[in-house]
């Protein structure tokens, strides 16, 4: 956890470092949002967040499940989205995770909540608590509809594509520091952000300021509050506890390195490894290195573990020259592989058929949020 004497500086840097499971590009913008947190110094209150402007542009508070929170042990987080009628996706779509592992999901086309994980079939069996996810989940699938006709006519739109999304869900450290967060987004930008700090909404843009004044003043903070700080801990404590072998096991990445051919950029890839945090550095020489060095999202693997790479461009008289090491950290291992030890793919298929099978795995697991990169293309965005 980090401690009172850390400065934004020095966070911003920890962020461009590990790349806040987002994926890091050339171009990096530091944001900060305030979450309540009844133990923590006020520093911690802040997370700041990076993500990359040269990405497909979902709204940049919904990459909110690859960001690396670094004081929360456990959270609980959830993400709702409604497209408008006559695409090919259901106009609602809600994903819940569990310290980042999916644990189900829900669309308006089943009106079924599918569950991902053996221990969550387990939890689903034994308890109650369910009634109410399965309620707050089924409730929403009417309330989207009707907010995204609400929001057409404040955009004044009467046709096209639109999608409203929203995420939310709590933190809870071993100490007992608890934070929440609810954040809505509209067409892939910033609409609406809870701030439980002064009990206020943010409105990101004009047509939300309309929303900020009803829910203000029918103390609808009041109840976002209590649903996160009471409702939404006492469902993540209750997850915690019911599986604690699953959710606090540790397991060290493998790491590997290698190349697709002799003149292709050097890939170093860690798996197999929970929980998810995780980072990945380079290092010439002994020196660190940032500078052509493409860090790549958090994947999920079947098993419930995690994979990460980071790609690193250089030239072949560059590699043979100059000393390179790429750096693993994880809770559960240091490891620090020599460029010097990568192994040479000869035509790269194999590596290329895993990357395209992951991929294509982590896009279902938020197929939701697609729907803002359709909404970007038919805007000509």
């Amino acid at each position: 956890m980090l401690n009172t004497n850390t400065t934004k500086q020095t966070f911003v840097q920890l962020i461009r470092k590990v790349g806040a499971n987002v994926g890091v590009a050339p171009k990096l913008t530091v944001l900060n949002h305030t979450f309540v947190d009844t133990n923590t110094p006020s520093l911690l209150k802040r997370i700041y967040v990076a993500y990359s402007t040269e990405r497909v542009k979902f709204s940049h508070k919904f990459l909110w499940f690859w960001f690396f929170i670094v004081a929360a042990t456990h959270s609980l987080q959830f993400f709702y989205t409604g497209v408008t009628p006559g695409s090919s996706f259901p106009e609602f779509t809600a994903v819940g995770q569990v310290d980042g592992e999916q644990g189900g999901c829900y669309d308006s086309n089943s009106k079924k909540v599918s569950l991902k994980t053996n221990w969550i079939w387990k939890v689903w069996n034994d308890l109650d608590q369910w009634k109410g996810i399965a309620q707050h989940v089924t409730t929403h699938d009417v309330n989207f509809r009707d907010s995204l006709i609400y929001l057409m006519k404040l955009f004044n739109q009467t046709k096209g594509f639109h999608i409203l999304q929203h995420t939310f869900g709590c933190e809870l450290d071993d100490d007992g520091s608890k934070r929440g967060f609810s954040l809505y987004g509209y067409d892939g930008e910033d609409f609406l952000v809870l701030d439980l700090n002064t009990f206020t909404y943010i409105a990101s843009v004009s047509q939300s300021v309309p929303i900020k004044r009803q829910w203000e003043e029918a103390e609808y903070v009041t109840y976002q509050k209590h649903f996160l700080l009471y409702e939404c801990i006492g469902w993540l404590k209750t997850f915690v506890e019911y599986d604690r072998s699953t959710l606090k096991r540790k397991v060290s990445p493998e790491v590997s390195v290698f190349q697709k051919d002799s003149s292709s950029p050097v890939v170093c890839h860690a798996t197999g490894f929970f929980p998810k945090a995780v980072m990945i550095t380079w290092q010439k020489n002994g020196e660190e290195l940032n500078e052509d060095v493409d860090l790549r999202e958090t994947l999920p693997n079947e098993d419930g573990t995690f994979q990460k790479r980071s790609i690193l461009t250089l030239s072949p008289e560059e590699l043979k020259n100059n000393n390179y090491t790429c750096v693993v950290h994880h809770e559960e291992l240091e490891k620090m592989m020599q460029v010097s030890e990568r192994r040479v793919l000869s035509g790269g298929s194999l590596v290329g058929t895993m990357v395209g099978a992951v991929m294509a795995f982590f896009l279902l697991l938020v197929m939701g949020f697609v729907g803002v990169f359709i909404w970007k293309k038919m805007s000509g965005k």
